[in-house]
């Protein structure tokens, strides 16, 4: 998958280091894996979930919840927010 962009993981691992393991670790596994359907890849990512148009994967022991568009049609993924579980639990990013 075309991941847009590895800049808002970084600018997320520099503000939150300890989820820098983590966040390299996904990006890592949907990087260099196409999936063609939310159903598969739930089989790769069991505790993502679909919220309307987006899907929520939750990453580093549920600490850190990423929020992306992904578009299985053209193997992208654009991620939308990188919140803390506290900041999520906010909603501010469903506005």
């Amino acid at each position: 998958m075309h991941i847009i962009t590895r800049k808002r993981l970084l600018e997320f691992a520099k503000k939150h280091p300890d989820s820098s393991t983590a966040l390299e670790s996904w990006y890592r596994i949907v990087k260099r894996t196409y999936f063609n359907s939310f159903n598969e890849l739930r089989k790769t990512f069991p505790s993502a979930d679909k919220i309307g148009n987006l899907t929520v994967f939750n990453i580093g022991g549920n600490k850190v919840r990423l929020i992306a568009a992904v578009h299985y049609n053209v193997h992208r993924i654009y991620i939308r927010h990188i919140l803390t579980h506290k900041e999520y639990n906010r909603g501010y990013w469903r506005k």
